[in-house]
């Protein structure tokens, strides 16, 4: 049903919000600027373009909107993190996080889809496009130099 999976898609996505936010303000190292920026920019883009959307989308749909920790740590399907890791660590647990939230995105596109729910497709749709850049710029910090 699409409104149980844009449920799980908002508790995701404040996991990832919350961690790439937690991430913005512990990383250190020689790449402290830019990672710090990066982060604030991740953070800020998944929350200011997904979290109040997906939760109107599941009110347009006629189903509450869970609004908690409790509730959203049951069903998000991103694992919090308790430890401060390298800057390393951090990207490439964000990298592995933004491919969950892709591939649930894609499954929200198909039951929107299958619903005939059009706006709730396009919605996913650019949402899909915005953490397929995210995953891109992720991956490219982990790639080694070139010869």
């Amino acid at each position: 049903m699409l409104a149980d999976d844009l449920k799980v898609l908002l508790a995701t996505q404040y996991a990832f919000v919350v961690k790439a936010q937690f991430f913005h303000w512990n990383v250190e190292g020689s790449d402290f600027a830019q990672m710090h920026e990066f982060f604030g920019e991740l953070y800020e883009e998944v929350y200011s373009n997904s979290i109040d959307a997906t939760a109107e989308y599941i009110r347009i749909l006629d189903s509450y909107t869970p609004g908690s920790f409790e509730r959203f740590g049951e069903m998000t399907l991103i694992a919090g993190q308790l430890k401060v890791p390298r800057c390393q660590l951090m990207i490439e647990e964000l990298l592995t996080d933004s491919q969950i939230l892709i591939d649930h995105l894609n499954m929200c596109f198909g039951s929107a889809e299958a619903e005939n729910q059009q706006g709730v497709a396009n919605f996913v749709a650019e949402r899909i496009d915005a953490m397929g850049k995210h995953r891109w710029m992720l991956r490219s910090f982990l790639k080694g130099q070139r010869s």
